[in-house]
């Protein structure tokens, strides 16, 4: 990559970005030269995240479960920058319980902002990208290709978003518009680590076994960044609808 030239001129507008992936790939899109506008709906991870990029990087505070936050947000970066060349549909959350412990609120919760989420942003920004074409990419979860334990919302929210994905590539592939989905593995952020929380386990043991994978170590925003930076890049040009795992080789 060379930076501050590769996405020079480009719009880039990443959900979830206040902290974990979304703050990972906000981060290495500007590095790219990409315009980045974060939306969250943690006020103080958004101004955090801003301060860190820098690049003149904006914060748009967004509940991406509501469809009036979503179209209020686009029109905004719409009318600031005239274009959105790149959507990262990164936001999400997850409840570790299976279907008989989960409450129904959290059942909506999770499905609200990672599945819900993705449909709604996607809905708003198509329209504006469609005048030049762009690159969508979704964070679906290996979890989302396999099942996973006291994870059943989380697990139906990913599919979701996995299926959902290649439906759009499919509907909005004649705009020139790709769409694809990054499944990572566990990484270490906020997220996974609110995990061993839930599930009451030591998280030094935690992250120990969430490591236990063919590369031995759990993934890092970063490595999640590359792999959508290649996706909304001009390296994959003939490529939508596909689903790449990065994950260290765990779902191998």
């Amino acid at each position: 990559m060379k930076e501050g030239k590769d996405l020079a001129g480009k719009v880039a507008l990443i959900t979830g970005g206040g902290s974990g992936i979304g703050l990972g790939c906000a981060s290495y899109l500007a590095k790219a030269g990409a315009q980045v506008v974060i939306v969250d709906i943690n006020d103080a991870a958004g101004e955090s995240a801003i301060e860190q990029i820098g690049k003149d990087a904006l914060f748009i505070r967004t509940d991406v479960s509501s469809s009036n936050d979503c179209r209020s947000s686009v029109e905004q970066i719409a009318r600031s920058f005239g274009r959105i060349d790149i959507l990262v549909n990164s936001a999400g959350v997850i409840r570790r319980k299976s279907v008989v412990d989960l409450a129904e609120e959290d059942w909506d919760l999770v499905l609200d902002v990672s599945l819900k989420g993705t449909y709604l942003m996607s809905k708003y920004v198509i329209p504006v990208m469609e005048h030049t074409g762009g690159a969508i990419v979704n964070i679906g979860s290996g979890w989302g290709l396999k099942g996973g334990p006291q994870a059943a919302a989380y697990c139906a929210a990913k599919g979701g978003v996995v299926n959902l994905t290649r439906a759009m590539a499919i509907d909005h592939g004649p705009q020139k518009i790709r769409v694809n989905c990054v499944c990572p593995g566990d990484v270490d952020t906020p997220l996974l680590r609110s995990e061993a929380v839930q599930l009451g386990a030591d998280t030094d043991k935690f992250m120990a076994e969430a490591a236990d994978r063919p590369l031995a170590r759990v993934g890092t925003p970063l490595d999640i960044a590359k792999a959508v930076y290649f996706l909304v890049s001009d390296l994959s040009p003939w490529v939508t609808g596909a689903v790449v795992t990065v994950d260290g080789g765990g779902l191998a």
